[in-house]
């Protein structure tokens, strides 16, 4: 573990932490194509996001901020399982997503997020993870890999967002359970 991902702190997310988190997410939505959201949230809007993530269940949202230093507790990134789909016989299938604050990508948050995110993930009755990424995004996809995601396809054009159409790869891990 490098010297900086010493000073972070991974930990459920909670109400306090809702207006950094829709900060953090509202840069993605204005700067790039890596969501496909296309108008920032309000916090009062980001809530109903926030609470379908409990500190237990298939469902997590884990934070990750500075717990030392002169920057204490500034927020570094997220990550999240959700719902893959909406019908019931998904119910053993998550979508993983961790986004981090610009200036926290290389220092290996992203690994510690998830590798906090998969070990609370341990004897729920998940079977595979999946996430989209949309291209082109090497660390996202050095991510996933480094965490045993394979790629299992990419929709081509997909998403339609600055003007330019964007391709999301698709990848799978086996979670095991079930």
């Amino acid at each position: 573990m490098s010297p900086e991902c010493r000073e972070v702190q991974v930990r459920p997310g909670t109400e306090a932490d809702l207006a950094g988190l829709t900060e953090l997410y509202n840069h993605y939505v204005r700067e790039t194509a890596i969501t496909f959201d296309t108008e920032p949230f309000t916090p009062e809007e980001r809530r109903p996001w926030l609470h379908s993530h409990p500190e237990d269940g298939p469902y997590r949202l884990l934070v990750a901020r500075e717990s030392a230093g002169a920057r204490q507790g500034r927020l570094l990134g997220y990550a999240t399982t959700s719902p893959f789909r909406p019908k019931p016989a998904y119910r053993t299938s998550v979508e993983t997503t961790v986004y981090l604050a610009p200036e926290a990508t290389g220092r290996g948050v992203g690994t510690l997020l998830y590798k906090a995110l998969f070990e609370a993930l341990e004897g729920e009755d998940v079977h595979r993870a999946y996430a989209g990424i949309a291209l082109p995004n090497p660390g996202s996809a050095a991510l996933h890999a480094r965490f045993g995601f394979r790629h299992v396809g990419t929709f081509a054009e997909v998403g339609h967002k600055f003007g330019r159409y964007w391709d999301v790869a698709w990848y799978e891990k086996d979670l095991g359970s079930g």
